[in-house]
């Protein structure tokens, strides 16, 4: 075992592409958060020249607290907030590459590296000198085979997880039918009628001195339930928020604006047991008053595709999601007894996941 340096063995990769043609283009938006899989690509049309190829890694340099580094499984191009990540031949298994890069420590580095306050970033110059202890070529093959063989094991369950739901999914249609046509003429309620909206926060990097768990986009990922406040990334704040900014038990969490308008109108129920946290800007919280709908039905509902395309709002790079275009969603609101039955089903499932 030896003590070396990222920069010792890793390069960063500059290859420049003059012609994006049909390559995938890679924003920030498509890493994931603390995974090695990538989210997505996009092909509309962009600026991004800085290329990449199968089998870099890709990180995200802006906003390093957001833990952001994926593995390339195809050549393409990237954005200029990303550091393209190349494993020196004789130096680092390549397979082990990603593993290297995706681990809490080197994102720690990264972060106290990283300059700017609105939009911190750190540069390759800097996070080439984070040292690690790197086994001989042998073992770190061996480590790799055990790690990557964890990964499948994770997009398995993963996806037996997207089985799950597509189960509840398929019950709700049976039960409901789709909400925006409300085939069985359950009453229709909107949405701002079952409850008030309300804008996240936003804070400063600079920020210091309260430190607060924050529901944020990279959050949401599938999951139609965030339980608990442990997994949530930590923010600072000059002072406390007031007390309209924390999540309550049962808060519906929209998101609000991201580059990605996939992403905008993805929404999830928050329970956080007592504990406080905030969400950030880039979301809007739904929160119910109304005693006609159980949280679980409503967010179900939400997430079915006819309702989630009235979501989407204007712009031209970033869609956004605002109060107004939230008032004019309506949704059907059955009986107590079928949601109830509903959620019985719903909890059954959250049992097998």
């Amino acid at each position: 075992m030896s003590r070396v340096t990222l920069g010792e063995v890793c390069t960063e990769y500059k290859g420049r592409v003059d012609d994006v043609g049909n390559l995938p283009i890679v924003g920030l938006e498509h890493l994931s958060q603390s995974d090695i899989d990538l989210l997505g690509s996009s092909h509309e049309e962009t600026t991004f020249t800085k290329g990449f190829l199968k089998g870099h890694v890709l990180f995200g340099r802006r906003r390093a607290y957001l833990k952001k580094a994926s593995l390339a499984p195809f050549d393409g191009v990237c954005s200029g907030d990303i550091i393209v990540i190349e494993a020196k031949d004789g130096k680092l298994f390549p397979g082990l590459l990603p593993f290297v890069i995706q681990n809490d420590f080197l994102f720690d580095f990264a972060v106290e590296n990283s300059a700017g306050s609105l939009s911190p970033r750190v540069k390759w110059k800097d996070l080439s000198r984070f040292e690690f202890d790197l086994p001989p070529m042998e073992e770190q093959e061996r480590l790799a085979e055990l790690l990557w063989a964890a990964q499948e094991t994770k997009r398995v369950y993963a996806r037996l997880l997207l089985a799950c739901d597509e189960m509840v999914k398929s019950r709700f249609i049976e039960m409901f039918g789709d909400p925006a046509s409300n085939p069985y003429g359950f009453h229709m309620a909107g949405l701002t009628e079952l409850g008030s909206c309300k804008n996240g926060m936003n804070f400063h990097s600079s920020d210091s001195g309260v430190e607060l768990p924050c529901l944020g986009v990279a959050d949401f990922k599938d999951l139609s339930v965030v339980d608990g406040v442990e997994g949530l990334s930590t923010v600072s704040l000059n002072e406390r928020p007031s007390d309209d900014c924390f999540l309550n038990d049962g808060d519906i969490v929209f998101v609000r604006s991201n580059g990605n308008k996939e992403l905008v109108g993805r929404c999830l129920a928050v329970y956080t047991y007592g504990k406080e946290a905030v969400f950030s800007g880039f979301c809007i919280r739904l929160r119910l008053n109304n005693d006609d709908v159980r949280v679980p039905y409503l967010v179900w509902a939400l997430k079915q595709p006819s309702l989630r395309s009235q979501m989407f709002g204007r712009g031209a790079n970033v869609q956004n999601l605002n109060q107004k275009i939230l008032s004019r969603v309506h949704v059907p609101v059955p009986s107590m007894a079928l949601q109830d039955e509903f959620l019985s089903f719903v909890t059954q499932v959250d049992k097998s996941e």
